[in-house]
């Protein structure tokens, strides 16, 4: 019988990706296991691919199965629970087998292959990073006499072994303890670094002390923690109601038990300041995950969690993958986020993962928010997930004061800038006071759109159909979605020659307006623009809790989580262009975000106030966004949501198609909409509403044309099985090259 192994494959698209039988050359057999890594040749070149096996067999007879080429060490393979997961993300997100895999894996921890003297093999994408590792081997010779540094050497290693980095901080050189090596005194091998990327933040001390509300949450979420059964919880808690603080005794509960701890985040601007309180509280046991790290950083960190050197992970959606062991504990803080939705290959809700993983860990999940999600709170009023509140502020502080400006009466007045008088005065007077203030605007750059006074055309992307955004300290006109650029900045129109007259204001006019109104206000500006470099966020966060700077004006990222005690005013720009957007979360986009930016002022010893720019004073989403009423919200959402037949009361499927003509995407989207009723018809008791094809609201990114079915549907087994046949079909009639098809259940209908 000869040994076989069955091999998802990397660069497969939907359409091939099947599992492919290849036979264990000699020399490999006892080396490759379930979850292996293998390098295998593919298609008629033999061209070396990347691959995962699957499945492990026997056969009698050769047959026209080829070779496995390589495979990984033993350690690199993939765990009993991560191929559960690269599973679940195939099935639930129809993603290919490798692009789950490398969902589920860091980059550094992934291999390549490499042309080698032996033919092709595989390859580390990072070389290790290793550093000595000295133990005691025997003891220290009386002649010669030993010098104090060796003596203290041979006493630093009586414990156990240490790496060269932690001895050097004795003031051990290299030199000694290879001089000891060399009298038998010490052994020397090889360890991987650990980077403690925190370092610099010192323990604490402090004791967490609760409120009676926080205990009250506290025991009831740390019972379902120690009943060791799978369990979600929704803490539904008001801005400053003291969420963190429970977080942390939970954590506290779960390390005591023994257990670990994974705590979620939605922005990596949020990340610094949980990273401080975690490692404020618990030291070294944390590591992190996130995107702002380097490959190098993110796999020493993935090795320490998957070594066992971590209890506590905290990061950003891709760490839901981090390979904690005996976990306890998930906690998702801001629940309700995008952020958790991931928008490329693998199209999974790290809130999704989370429970998948709590179910296998007999773990407890903790969704948390001052806005949750629709979906969530549905879920616990059904009883789905325990649901917990926090309905007063830390030390009961008041919720800031609101007003609504209505920006139309500020145009008639004469006031065209982005500032309203009444922000302006308000501003004026928290500089005053020496306090803070925090400016939300959520469109970076200078101004928005180029627009011809002859012919009203706008500046368009030549590869996008939307308009280029003038990012003035760069001069140049850019492209938010594919990244294209024109400089210099044009005056003439490109269709007809006419004068182009720059209007709309991002973040970079904002800012060049504040310091026309306040010239002695210092301003920090946080967009996608200026927290390109590595840090940033971090560097920029911490000198603004120092008083460094007097207003902070950003987008999204600055409107969540943040904990500054001098913020006592809060203004909110351009909300306008998001409240009137498409997509059936629109308004609990807008409920959202303005509820958890009014919610960063007054959250110390001094009451706040919170200013809301609008157009549309009476809308009801600002309004009870002002009053910071969750409930009467939902009730009015919920409402909404059951009429027109939108989540939770279903869920949505985007199909999206993308293509290089516009009249072949299009009938490509109306042929896989056909095909879908052919194939449901066969099983008519199946609940499903097909509406479409419809352009995208973006109809050409990157030189490609987008349509969209959306599919209103029970997302179920059976309902999966009839997207796969229809998938296949598809296929089979040759569209995939007219027009590639993604399907996305979390998106809201772009």
């Amino acid at each position: 019988m000869l040994d076989t192994v069955q091999v998802a494959v990397s660069g497969a698209t939907f359409h091939f990706d099947k599992l492919y039988t290849y036979l264990l050359p000699p020399r490999l057999c006892g080396a490759v296991f379930l979850g292996s890594m293998v390098l295998v040749p593919f298609g008629r070149g033999n061209k070396p691919r990347m691959g995962v096996v699957l499945a492990l067999g026997q056969q009698e007879e050769p047959g026209r199965c080829k070779e496995l080429f390589d495979a990984a060490p033993e350690e690199a393979r993939l765990t009993g629970e991560l191929m559960e997961l690269v599973r679940f993300l195939k099935e639930y997100t129809f993603c290919t087998w490798y692009e789950a895999v490398k969902a589920v894996i860091p980059y550094g921890a992934q291999y390549r292959p490499a042309a080698t003297e032996q033919g092709p093999r595989l390859q580390k994408q990072l070389v290790r990073h290793t550093e000595p590792l000295y133990r005691l081997a025997g003891e220290l010779p009386a002649k010669p006499k030993p010098t104090d540094r060796q003596k203290a050497a041979v006493e630093a290693l009586k414990n156990g072994p240490l790496p060269q980095s932690q001895l050097a901080e004795l003031g051990l050189s290299r030199a000694v303890l290879d001089n000891l090596c060399a009298k038998g005194v010490l052994e020397k091998s090889k360890t991987d670094k650990v980077i403690d990327l925190y370092a610099h933040i010192a323990p604490s001390g402090e004791t967490l002390e609760l409120t009676g509300a926080q205990q009250t949450v506290f025991e009831g979420l740390a019972a379902q923690m120690d009943a060791g059964k799978a369990a979600a919880a929704l803490l539904y808690g008001v801005t400053a109601s003291g969420k963190t603080l429970v977080f942390l005794k939970l954590i506290e509960r779960a390390l005591q038990k023994g257990k670990t701890a994974l705590v979620l985040v939605p922005e990596i601007s949020l990340t610094p300041q949980m990273i401080r309180r975690l490692k404020e509280c618990f030291g070294n046991r944390v590591a992190v995950q996130h995107s702002a790290l380097n490959h190098t950083e993110r796999l020493l960190q993935w090795r320490m969690i998957q070594q066992g050197g971590a209890d506590i992970v905290v990061g950003t959606r891709s760490a839901v993958f981090a390979p904690l062991q005996n976990l306890g504990l998930v906690i998702l803080d801001e629940e309700q986020e995008h952020t958790y939705r991931s928008e490329s290959a693998p199209r999974f809700d790290a809130r999704d993962v989370a429970k998948r993983r709590a179910a296998s860990h007999g773990a407890l999940v903790l969704f948390a928010s001052a806005t949750p999600s629709v979906e969530s709170y549905q879920a616990a009023l059904e009883g789905r997930y325990t649901l917990y509140k926090l309905t007063q502020r830390y030390a009961s502080q008041p919720l800031p004061s609101v007003e609504l400006v209505d920006m139309r009466g500020e145009l008639a007045a004469g006031n065209p800038g982005s500032i309203s008088a009444v922000l302006a005065q308000h501003i004026r007077e928290t500089l005053a006071g020496g306090r803070q203030t925090i400016l939300l605007l959520n469109r970076r750059g200078y101004r928005t759109v180029g627009m011809c006074t002859d012919c009203g055309k706008a500046v368009k992307c030549g590869s996008c159909s939307v308009p280029m955004v003038y990012h003035k300290p760069e001069h140049k006109l850019m492209c938010h979605y594919c990244g294209k650029t024109i400089s210099p900045v044009p005056t003439g129109c490109p269709e007809c020659g006419g004068k182009l007259r720059y209007t709309g204001f991002g973040t970079q006019r904002v800012e060049e307006e504040l310091a026309e109104l306040f010239p002695d206000a210092r301003v920090l500006r946080m967009d996608q623009d200026s927290t390109g470099q590595k840090n940033a966020h971090e560097r920029m966060l911490a000198r603004f809790a120092a008083g460094e700077y007097d207003i902070m004006l950003g987008t999204q990222m600055v409107a969540k989580g943040l904990d500054f005690e001098r913020v006592t005013l809060v203004g909110v720009l351009g909300i306008d262009s998001l409240l009137f957007s498409q997509g059936f979360r629109a308004f609990e986009n807008v409920f959202s975000l303005v509820t958890q930016v009014v919610g960063r002022s007054g959250r110390a010893s001094e009451p706040g106030h919170a200013v809301i720019q609008t157009v549309d004073p009476a809308s009801p989403v600002l309004n009870l966004a002002a009053r910071q009423d969750y409930e009467a919200f939902f009730a009015q959402e919920i409402a909404f949501r059951k009429l027109c037949l939108y989540p939770p009361f279903c869920a949505v499927c985007i199909a999206a198609f993308s293509g290089e003509k516009d009249g072949e995407a299009l009938a490509a989207a109306a042929r896989f909409g056909a095909l879908l009723g052919v194939e449901a018809q066969k099983t008519p008791e199946l609940p499903l509403r097909i509406l479409g094809p419809a352009p995208m609201n973006v109809v050409l990114v990157k030189d490609r044309y987008r349509y969209k079915l959306t599919i209103k549907c029970r997302n179920d087994r059976a309902f999966r099985a009839l997207v796969a046949r229809t998938l296949e079909a598809y296929a089979a009639e040759g569209l995939p090259a007219k027009a590639s098809v993604t399907l996305d259940f979390n998106s809201d209908g772009d």
